[in-house]
């Protein structure tokens, strides 16, 4: 077989290029959301408006509850609408077609008709945007049955798994880190997909494993480094989908390792490191020579204020901090 050619590109253009091969490949994918014909607003819808068409690129008014039913209708009656929800936070404004209609008709109505629909809902912090434009809120959407939840760590992945999530017969929420927007890494040429459900193992070790969720699977990546200058070989896993979750994938390693630390971004009661550890603790408990250990955000709405942000927020520091402890 040949060799599977690799170029650098960004996240957010791998994000692109997916919009765009899928759009090419499938004329009932069309893209909708708040001004995102403008190629300005956004690197991973620049050049979609000019290349499709404003049939194809919506730019809608500012109701997430009006637009998101729409979608689900067109879903329904065979289209695969890519919703651009700009940030996640706004997902609440339309939490109903997404719980209550989006995971839940082809269920209720016996598998006659299907919702493949996709809503791209970009989070985090990192940039001094407050309270209500920070947020991580993940772990509220892995509680509906139903509906898939992607989150891509890198430029691969993103690429690959919104090609799939865009295929998928089921509604996805495609969670996007902004601050991973401007990484960098390498992409497969071609037709480049990645299963859904199926963690992967960014970095071997044997020491501890330290499994990164979105944002934090980078923190993660660079706290292995730094432990590695301390005699510690950790093994970095991302889980990429959280609904559904591969669990044994991840127990797999901490099976190998004997220790396990989890990070995200999303506080940490109720959140998606506290679903990974009881499910760990369940599938490999007799592995474990420590308790799981968990890094994320305090507890708090998140700050504007640089110096208070940090604090709020986990880092690469926090996870080389909370791994030596656990080893320790």
């Amino acid at each position: 077989m040949p060799e599977t050619k690799m170029r650098t590109i960004s996240y957010a253009q791998a994000i692109n290029e997916a919009l765009h091969e899928e759009m090419e490949r499938d004329e009932k994918v069309f893209l909708m959301g708040e001004d995102v014909a403008l190629s300005a607003i956004s690197p991973a819808t620049a050049g979609l408006g000019e290349r499709f068409g404003h049939e194809r690129v919506r730019n809608t008014p500012i109701s997430e509850l009006g637009f998101t039913g729409a979608a689900v209708g067109a879903a329904m009656a065979g289209y695969r609408p890519v919703l651009d929800m700009r940030r996640i936070d706004f997902m609440m404004l339309a939490i109903d077609p997404i719980a209550n209609q989006a995971a839940k008709l082809r269920y209720m109505l016996g598998g006659q008709v299907s919702v493949p629909l996709v809503v791209r809902a970009p989070e985090g912090g990192g940039s001094q945007n407050g309270p209500t434009h920070s947020q991580c809120l993940e772990a509220w959407f892995i509680q509906v049955p139903g509906l898939r939840v992607i989150v891509p760590s890198d430029p691969a992945d993103a690429k690959g798994l919104l090609k799939s999530a865009i295929r998928e017969d089921n509604p996805v929420l495609f969670v996007e880190y902004r601050a991973l927007y401007s990484l960098e890494g390498p992409v497969p040429d071609g037709d480049h997909t990645e299963p859904i459900g199926k963690a992967a193992v960014k970095r071997e070790g044997a020491d501890i494993t330290l499994i990164g969720i979105g944002s934090q699977a980078r923190n993660c990546l660079e706290a292995a480094e730094l432990l590695a200058g301390e005699g510690v070989d950790a093994e970095v896993v991302d889980p990429r989908t959280i609904n559904p979750l591969d669990i044994e994938g991840l127990a797999a390693s901490v099976r190998k390792t004997g220790f396990c630390l989890i990070a995200e971004e999303g506080h940490k009661s109720g959140g998606v490191g506290a679903e990974i550890a009881a499910s760990i603790q369940e599938a490999a408990f007799g592995a474990l020579e420590a308790p799981i250990a968990r890094v994320a955000a305090l507890d708090v709405p998140v700050p504007v204020h640089t110096k208070l942000e940090a604090i709020v927020l986990p880092s690469t520091e926090k996870i080389v901090a909370a791994a030596n402890n656990l080893l320790s």
